[in-house]
């Protein structure tokens, strides 16, 4: 009997600890100066299309669209020689989240951890992704939006493999329309 109570105790133990982790998660995910409303308000301001300089392999071109009732930016990518990718962009909870469908065959979630509208710039981190191999796998990793006038802006976007970067795609963009 005594055996079945330690059980019991080491149960409840373990089902609290992981009552109290996912509660501390769910708060530090939806904190107040994530400032996630007014990073995708800002977000909004570049729908439409978009050329980018900056590309080793030539003019890029961006196309940022609304979609499903203004809930999500796609934002559609050509870059020379390469497929189109695709990122989608929107609110959970507080925080801006993007998620990339790569040319690398696999999509990296990115978060942005807070957004000072003065600052007008929006910084990706990685928070997980599919279809990678391994944590190791190369990925896109970071990403920084710097907003510029109506008309401009710039985007940074870090690849890493084996835990370093590898390369920072720099693109200058102007709006086509």
């Amino acid at each position: 009997m005594q055996a079945i109570t330690s059980v019991k105790r080491a149960a409840l133990a373990a089902a609290v600890t992981i009552f109290l982790s996912s509660a501390i998660f769910v708060r530090a995910a939806d904190k107040p100066d994530a400032n996630g409303a007014a990073a995708f308000a800002r977000l909004k301001t570049l729908v439409g299309t978009w050329e980018a300089t900056g590309s080793k392999s030539g003019t890029a071109t961006s196309t940022f669209e609304s979609v499903a009732s203004g809930s999500a930016i796609i934002e559609r990518v050509k870059m020379p020689g390469e497929s189109e990718m695709v990122t989608m962009y929107h609110l959970d909870g507080n925080r801006l989240v993007l998620t990339h469908y790569c040319t690398a065959g696999n999509q990296p979630h990115m978060q942005v951890e807070s957004f000072d509208p003065a600052s007008n710039q929006l910084a990706f981190n990685f928070a997980g992704g599919g279809n990678l191999a391994n944590p190791n796998a190369g990925h896109m990793h970071h990403a920084v939006l710097t907003f510029g006038g109506a008309d401009d802006f710039q985007y940074a976007w870090t690849f890493q493999k084996d835990g370093k970067a590898q390369f920072t795609e720099n693109l200058q963009y102007h709006r086509v329309k």
